[in-house]
Order: structure tokens, then sequence, then C-alpha cells
């Protein structure tokens, strides 16, 4: 008989592996996920994470990260966010984080 913990599985997104930090070439070589959270109420705030695929390392958010707004729509803090990400890509293919 198994005893429940009441805890659930941890998602992992990017496992970690041993791999050395490898520099990316081109932007295909970075993942951008941009989205967004909040309400009509609060504002919209867009929400960004951005890895490196050569060496699946997280380049954002990083601790210290801004917020990225409020804006008035979704539309507009996803727009937002995605600038943002590209400017993070840009900034890695330029000066690679190692």
């Amino acid at each position: 008989m198994s005893q429940s913990t009441g805890r659930r599985p941890k998602l992992v997104l990017f496992p970690t592996r041993n791999v050395p930090p490898a520099a990316g070439h081109s932007k295909e070589d970075f993942q951008i996920y941009a989205s967004y959270r909040g309400t009509s109420a609060s504002g919209f705030f867009g929400t960004l994470k951005v890895v490196r695929k050569t060496d699946g390392r997280l380049l954002f958010p990083f601790e210290g990260a801004d917020n990225i707004g409020p804006y008035a729509t979704k539309a507009e803090a996803v727009e937002a966010a995605q600038l943002r990400g590209d400017e993070v890509v840009s900034g890695d293919l330029a000066r690679p984080e190692l």
C-alpha cells in the first residue's frame, strides 16, 4: 500500500544537464515564451522566459529583472514581452553570457 504525501510531481521544463555553456549563433538558437498576466482593473503585465537552446540556459527572467508593464491591453503586454525577448536574444548574440 502506497502512502500519498499530498505533493505533486515537480514540473521540469529544462532538466539540469551537465552541458558546458555554449553561445548561440543565430536567433534560432533561442526560444522566447511571451505571454501576459493581470486584469483590466490592475493592468496587464508581460511575462517572459528566454532560453538558449544550445545549453538550456535560462536567460530571462533573472533576479532583479523589472516588470514588463503595466499595459492597457493583453496584446500590448505580450508585444512588449516579445520585444524584450528579442532584446535579450540580440544582447546574448553580441555578448554571450557564459
